[in-house]
């Protein structure tokens, strides 16, 4: 796969050039962006998948429910339905993807709505009789046909995009000057006890302006697994022998987590459907045993074949330090544009 990612580095510069042109367009505004006078937060990163914007997303619906209506508008990927789509009592995965049923699932009081068309989603999110104060875009550092009023920049500690390169050669939706329009970076998946020392490492290895900030999180695991009607403590699952199941883009440090030696794992492509094939494959593995996944598979699976012995870990994005900076930034510039 390397050697092929090689080969294929003259369609890198071709991409590269592409995605440029279009960046340089937007900026100088012969392509349109359309702005809107809420407060509006882009997540998102420069490489394709696996850097944390769930978590992400999840940490600023928790700052900012208790202070403002919040909506979240997510593309919906590998969802089943088409175009705009309001979450409500009849929603599941299939019809709003999997990870803004996430949202809906745990957040009740926050708008949870999918749109591939980020401006029309935006403006059918203001025609409803409760008008959010805050949209968060999931995933849209790229959709540039909205001009959001901020921007974080999310990049993985072990994948840096001062390391990778355009695609196919690499893994960059676009080049590294993308960075320049992020308000904050966020390095997220670092190591729990990363130096001060290294921090600054990658700052000055992510060429960021002066006026961009920088912070540094890791995934938290929470101290315990849910099914449908038990809890149980993850040190009390450890030592059981039990099945490992994910659908995500990077599973390891999941896997890791929670496997011992007797354990079994098993992969699926990143935002996964079930089919009725793979349920008789996954119980078949488990053999009677538990099977433990991620949140984001578990509202896939959760009304399943699998549901009695099915279990999930839920994660957060937890900062390394100067949380209260972070929170701080995001609740100003909402303050100022409200």
């Amino acid at each position: 796969m390397n050697l092929l990612r090689k080969i294929l580095f003259p369609f890198a510069l071709l991409y590269g050039f592409i995605t440029s042109m279009r960046n340089f367009l937007f900026d100088k505004g012969i392509l349109k962006s359309t702005s809107f006078n809420v407060p509006v937060i882009a997540v998102g990163n420069l490489s394709v998948g696996g850097t944390g914007k769930t978590p992400q997303i999840e940490y600023l619906i928790r700052l900012l429910s208790d202070k403002y209506k919040v909506a979240t508008l997510s593309r919906g990927y590998k969802r089943k339905s088409e175009g705009f789509v309001l979450a409500d009592q009849n929603s599941n995965a299939e019809i709003l993807g999997d990870e803004p049923f996430q949202f809906y699932q745990k957040f009740p009081n926050v708008q949870v709505a999918v749109d591939a068309n980020r401006t029309n989603g935006i403006t059918q999110l203001f025609s409803q009789k409760e008008k959010p104060q805050v949209v968060l875009l999931d995933d849209a550092y790229q959709h540039r046909k909205v001009k959001a009023g901020y921007y974080i920049l999310l990049t993985s500690y072990d994948d840096l995009y001062a390391d990778d390169f355009m695609l196919p050669t690499g893994n960059l939706r676009e080049s590294r000057s993308g960075a320049d329009r992020a308000n904050i970076v966020v390095v997220t998946k670092c190591p729990k006890h990363l130096s001060e020392e290294k921090q600054a490492e990658i700052r000055l290895k992510l060429k960021l302006s002066c006026s961009q900030q920088i912070f540094f999180t890791f995934i938290d695991y929470d101290t315990v697994i849910y099914g449908k009607s038990e809890k149980i403590m993850v040190e009390e699952i450890k030592s059981e022998s039990k099945l490992l199941l994910a659908g995500i883009a990077k599973p390891k440090p999941f896997f890791d987590y929670l496997k011992n030696e007797n354990d079994e794992c098993l992969t699926f492509p990143d935002h996964h459907h079930f089919s009725d094939t793979d349920l008789d494959a996954i119980q078949n593995k488990a053999n009677g045993r538990k099977i433990i996944t991620t949140e984001k598979d578990y509202v896939r699976l959760k009304d399943s074949k699998l549901v009695s012995q099915l279990y999930y870990l839920p994660i957060q994005s937890t900062f390394i330090n100067h949380q209260q900076n972070f929170d701080v930034s995001i609740l100003e510039y909402i303050k100022l544009n409200s």
